[in-house]
């Protein structure tokens, strides 16, 4: 009896768990290829293509401070490439700068779908 109790209330939990909600990715915004970056500090994000090939979610781009003579720091940028109903969501994502200076990783998240890209919102 006390293994049903468990088991119950572990299928309740993950079934009301965010996680297992199911996403409306229809209604995700198209992505743009200029954005705020997730990072805040004012950069914004420029040259954003990506493009899913070998189970990844690939694309270069630039992040580009603020300013009238703004930095602009060239970077490439990779996601885990996951199979979702119609299309393939791209996340985890992880870059790093160009001259191998800097690397990371971002909340950031993309789904392709019926030709086009979408950003989470």
């Amino acid at each position: 009896m006390m293994t049903r109790t468990i088991t119950a209330t572990l299928m309740v939990t993950v079934a009301l768990s965010p996680a297992a909600a199911t996403e409306d990715y229809a209604s995700w915004p198209v992505l743009e290829s200029t954005f705020p970056s997730t990072g805040g500090g004012g950069i914004t994000i420029k040259g954003y293509d990506p493009v899913i090939t070998g189970g990844k979610c690939l694309t270069t781009f630039m992040a580009v401070e603020p300013g009238d003579n703004p930095k602009v720091y060239p970077n490439v940028i990779e996601f885990e490439a996951v199979p979702v109903s119609g299309g393939t969501l791209c996340t985890n994502g992880k870059w790093r700068a160009f001259d191998g200076g800097a690397t990371g990783t971002t909340p950031f998240r993309m789904v392709f779908r019926d030709g086009v890209f979408r950003r989470s919102p």
